[in-house]
């Protein structure tokens, strides 16, 4: 790949960047549907890969939004989550982390949308006899390959006295595969719960910590209703996509809460519910009432 062009300039020895930007998504964002995400003119679905059980194959559908022709190369990178939800890029594997990019082949591993075009990325599990019970993950990786400028196209400088830097932005998401094998499970507790006033002192904040046990990540949708000292029940909250991945027990989440006129959060209470996001296998993986005084 060639490398990003620089343009160099100098001014009164004053400094301008324009830092480059690389931003990533993922099954990890929690405001985007279960079915699909976007980031820039990419339009992926589904968000996120799981082969488990007899399910050997899958597919993941991209469609190019914008106006011009897009070009992207495909890869598998390694991610861990922190505490608070955000990534790292793996640089040493935690304990008992395994990763699926070994296990599981794509094609293709480069695409080239014409503005409206979608193509399907394929994927193959490859088990062997070795692998061991447990949950792999790595992350399916789509990056937008900055366009070239024809040959003898070159920035117009009219100032030699000045310094700057010119970085093309390139953007990227990225999505998690996941492959099970073997007979695993998890099970969830939702702790440390807690409504304050957020920071616009208006409207309040929930916070809590979902507490992750076992071999399975979690991925679910956090639901809140106030239940009135009348019974009457109001949803105040819905985030829909909050995971827990393995080998991490727990992620630490705030959400800012809605309040109806009928809603007077000094009395009553709060149901607060995690459940998973799956129509055809609905579960609630725990929920818990918070008395508000």
């Amino acid at each position: 790949m060639k490398k990003i062009e620089e343009i160099v300039k100098i001014k009164q020895f004053k400094f301008l960047f324009y830092f480059r930007s690389i931003l990533f998504f993922s099954v990890f964002s929690v405001l985007f549907s279960f079915y699909s995400m976007a980031q820039g003119n990419l339009l992926i679905t589904p968000q996120r890969i799981v082969l488990e059980g007899n399910k050997q194959r899958d597919e993941i559908t991209l469609v190019n939004s914008g106006q011009d022709t897009a070009y992207y190369s495909i890869s598998f990178l390694q991610y861990n989550m922190t505490d608070d939800g955000s990534f790292e890029e793996v640089t040493e594997p935690l304990t008992g982390q395994k990763f699926a990019d070994s296990y599981v082949r794509f094609f293709p591993r480069s695409v080239e949308l014409a503005p409206g075009e979608s193509q399907v990325v394929r994927l193959q599990l490859r088990r062997t006899p070795n692998m061991e019970n447990g949950e792999y993950r790595s992350h399916l990786y789509f990056r937008a390959v900055p366009k070239e400028k024809p040959l003898g196209e070159e920035e117009t400088v009219s100032d030699n006295n000045t310094i700057g830097i010119k970085l093309t932005p390139i953007f990227g998401i990225s999505i998690p595969v996941i492959v099970r094998v073997g007979d695993i499970a998890s099970s969830v507790v939702l702790s440390d719960v807690f409504v304050h006033k957020g920071e616009n002192q208006q409207m309040p904040e929930l916070t809590l910590v979902i507490n992750r046990e076992g071999e399975q990540s979690v991925y679910g949708d956090l639901n809140v209703e106030y239940i009135s000292p009348g019974g009457k029940h109001f949803v105040v909250g819905t985030v829909r996509g909050i995971a827990v991945y393995t080998p991490n027990s727990l992620r630490r989440f705030s959400m800012p809460l809605n309040v109806p006129e009928e809603v007077d959060f000094s009395r009553g209470k709060l149901l607060v519910r995690y459940g998973s996001s799956s129509e055809t296998k609905a579960k609630i993986f725990d929920e818990t009432e918070l008395d508000l005084k």
